[in-house]
């Protein structure tokens, strides 16, 4: 994949070996510059990408260097090789290694990271013509991080990475794989607890699955003795605190993936999707809610709603929820987290009792995230109704938010 804008490459020493294979790789053409000039050949150059060699006298000029980029739009990728300490928020880590392949390893880390800024630049090329919003702040506090482990470092992991991004925990491979299955996740972690074979067993899971092959994927206890297909697998060891702050570029970037995915289907649906939670706005839903009552009253059939309460100084579970809901309801319900904090989806074409089984399912799965230092957990207060022939739009949600109340007091 060729790329709009060359290649900066920021070093104080002269290129090495694996930078030239960028060229043969048709990620060309390579810009050099020195830390010292850096910041200033960004806006001369106008990369696509910069990669920066962390090594020599980078510390005074890094900080310039990382803020120059990060004003850059679209997306402006930045690759830190070999970062010894905490990297800026925007820089992501690569250690190149004496394994070989770097060149590789690096070529599938560009790859990965320039489909975003082409998302980015699509979604700024079609955004003036929609009503819709792009999202602001960080995309990171949206982010949901699946931490897998089980030994000593596992608590101080999940508050590091819990202050910054929602954290789903999973003691073991196959509660992992459960999660991966149902949710969005924007990284995982694997941490120490698992011996090298099922570490290289399930990096392999991920490496064959499409859905999850540019996840980025932290592993913390292992030296990685395999190469695979995982454009944003890292090695990051350390202490708590250096393997959030560093992991937490790539899972930034991924986030702001799926948030540009998002908003791309927003505006293909006219801006009736919220590009946040990829559930229906709320204006949207009203208006088909009052039609698919007016249709299942006239030509028969059942019709249930299910709403998912959460505690209202909890708005991450919302959203957390919102996510859920949008990747595991089926085709024909639709849903909108609603402004007082609920979340509320129809089933169409379902009675009472399935629909019931249905919320409860659904229910079981927001149960497992918790947010933040405080480990808020997200247990929705949940209350299903059908459409009864006397019904109004109206009247049904009236007695839903009622069967609510009731349950939560």
């Amino acid at each position: 994949m060729s790329q709009a804008g060359p290649i900066l490459f920021v070093s104080d020493a002269e290129r090495p070996a694996f930078i030239a294979a960028l060229g043969e790789a048709r990620l060309f053409p390579v810009v050099d510059s020195d830390w010292a000039s850096a910041a200033r050949a960004v806006e001369q150059v106008q990369p696509a990408v910069v990669l920066a060699a962390m090594s020599g006298e980078h510390e005074p000029h890094m900080a310039a260097l990382a803020a120059k980029i990060a004003d850059q739009s679209p997306y402006l990728p930045f690759v830190a090789l070999d970062a010894a300490g905490t990297l800026p928020h925007n820089a992501l880590p690569f250690s190149t290694s004496s394994r070989s392949g770097n060149s590789d390893r690096l070529i599938a880390r560009l790859r990965a990271a320039l489909r975003v800024r082409t998302l980015h630049a699509t979604v700024m090329r079609r955004l003036p013509e929609t009503k819709v919003v792009l999202p602001e702040g960080d995309p990171v506090r949206d982010a949901t991080v699946l931490l897998i482990g089980r030994g000593s470092a596992y608590p101080a992991l999940s508050v590091a990475l819990g202050e910054r991004v929602g954290v789903v925990g999973a003691l073991s491979i196959e509660a992992a794989a459960k999660h991966l299955n149902t949710r969005d996740i924007d990284g995982v972690v694997l941490a120490e607890g698992f011996t090298a074979r099922v570490t290289d067993a399930f990096l392999t899971v991920l490496a064959e699955d499409t859905r999850f092959r540019n996840l980025p994927v932290v592993v913390t206890a292992h030296q990685l003795a395999q190469s695979y297909d995982l454009p944003n697998l890292e090695l990051i060891p350390g202490e708590p605190a250096k393997v959030a702050a560093n992991a937490l570029p790539l899972i930034r970037q991924r986030a702001m993936e799926g948030q540009m995915s998002r908003t791309l289907r927003s505006i293909d649906a006219g801006g009736w999707l919220d590009p946040r939670s990829g559930l229906l706005t709320v204006e949207a839903f009203a208006r088909d809610f009052a039609k698919a009552v007016e249709q299942t009253l006239a030509r028969g059939g059942g019709l249930s709603v299910a709403r998912f309460a959460f505690d209202p100084g909890n708005s991450r579970a919302q959203l957390d929820a919102a996510r859920i809901l949008s990747r595991l309801m089926r085709q024909m319900d639709f849903g909108a987290a609603q402004k007082d904090g609920s979340v509320i989806v129809v089933f169409a074409e379902t009675d009472f009792r399935t629909a019931h089984m249905i919320a409860r399912r659904l229910s079981a799965v927001m149960r497992h995230t918790s947010n933040g230092k405080h480990e808020m957990r997200s247990d929705p207060v949940v209350s299903v109704d059908s459409l009864s022939p006397s019904d109004t739009a109206r009247s049904l949600l009236a007695r839903l938010s009622a069967d609510a109340s009731r349950a939560a007091s």
